[in-house]
């Protein structure tokens, strides 16, 4: 469990650091900024990404699950105020870099797949 945890910090890290260098304002100052970064992000998106989205349903729901967009661009954003060295300029930096970031992690999540399920027919 917790090996699975490590390597998606670092599936988290890989991503923010793909959007530093493809996302015009997103910035991150060495290797030690981006881990944490990485490592906030993985915990903010375990703790309060739930609860924003249960409380933006409404919204989510009208708008097709593009605000969920919104929502993982806001949680970047909150990791961006508590790590110094982590910066991201303005919400369509931060829209495109969870994008990107979103991209990185379901991969790792692919790779990390359990192909212990049973599928019932």
């Amino acid at each position: 469990m917790l090996a699975k945890f490590i390597v998606r910090i670092i599936f988290g890290a890989l991503g923010l650091w793909i959007a530093s260098k493809l996302v015009p304002g997103i910035y991150v100052r060495d290797t030690t900024a981006l881990i944490f970064a990485a490592a906030l992000l993985g915990i903010v998106n375990a703790f309060v990404r739930p609860v924003i989205t249960i409380l933006t349903l409404p919204l989510t729901i009208v708008t097709l699950g593009l605000f969920l967009l919104i929502v993982n661009a806001a949680m970047i954003g909150l990791v961006s105020m508590l790590v110094p060295g982590f910066h991201v300029g303005g919400l369509v930096a931060g829209v495109l870099a969870a994008v990107v970031t979103g991209i990185c992690s379901w991969i790792g999540g692919m790779l990390l797949r359990d192909d212990r399920r049973e599928y019932r027919r």
